[in-house]
């Protein structure tokens, strides 16, 4: 099951990335969003899921300490990065559907390169400050020797960090996306009743932006209700 999912999550992705890059009508605003989370959740699939695989089989950590602080480092950066990538992906859509004749004005190709840097540097920062710093273990009562016993990569955070993790990483960022999701299906509903006065062409790029909208939606949905139990651990 695991290796599938490595399979379906590396190689689906890589044809998204291939795709959106080749096309030069798809290098759109919005298409740069997909295909920078698109990166992000191949690097997850590449570079860490196999391991994880490993130690889940064998229920233990062979790449010793050092490697077990860079894997989770960049699995905790590649994790909250996804969530942020789409968090920005709805502020997009928002403007898409709510201010449409604002739109192309307001998001433009200088300011997606400045929010996917702000995607990628803040998580980077984060995990790999508060990993190999140790910040996390702070406290934590025999965290030292469980470490220098243990061959299975223990990771476990302080109710401060924790708490920091699951407020920053995942509950601000998806009630940021469950609210603006809330006002674009509110405003598709407005728009529904004022559809009849559209020209044909205003009327089919509106359709296409919600049903855009209400895939994302679903995506958004579903993603945030697998992350929940992994971040609620955490807290805990």
């Amino acid at each position: 099951f695991m290796a599938g999912a490595i399979f379906i999550t590396v190689f689906g992705n890589l044809a998204m990335i291939i795709s959106i890059s080749y096309f030069k009508q798809l290098h759109t605003p919005t298409n740069f969003l997909i295909l920078s989370m698109a990166v992000t959740d191949f690097l997850l699939g590449f570079t860490i899921m196999p391991y994880s695989m490993v130690r889940s089989v064998e229920t233990c950590w062979y790449f010793g300490l050092t490697f077990c602080k860079i894997h989770y480092s960049f699995d905790l950066m590649l994790s909250i990065t996804s969530i942020f990538h789409l968090c920005s992906v709805a502020i997009d859509r928002f403007y898409a559907i709510c201010y449409p004749l604002r739109y192309s004005t307001k998001i433009t190709i200088p300011l997606i390169k400045r929010l996917l840097l702000l995607c990628w540097s803040v998580p980077g920062a984060f995990a790999f400050g508060v990993v190999f710093s140790e910040a996390y273990a702070d406290g934590i009562e025999g965290y030292g020797i469980l470490v220098a016993c243990s061959s299975s990569c223990p990771v476990m955070f302080n109710k401060l960090w924790g708490t920091t993790l699951f407020m920053a990483g995942f509950f601000t960022p998806g009630s940021v996306m469950v609210g603006i999701y809330g006002k674009i299906f509110a405003v598709s509903r407005k728009h529904a009743c004022a559809i009849n006065n559209l020209t044909e062409n205003q009327n089919n790029q509106m359709r296409k932006d919600k049903k855009a909208a209400k895939t994302l939606g679903i995506v958004m949905g579903v993603f945030l209700l697998c992350w929940f139990p992994c971040f609620f651990t955490i807290l805990l």
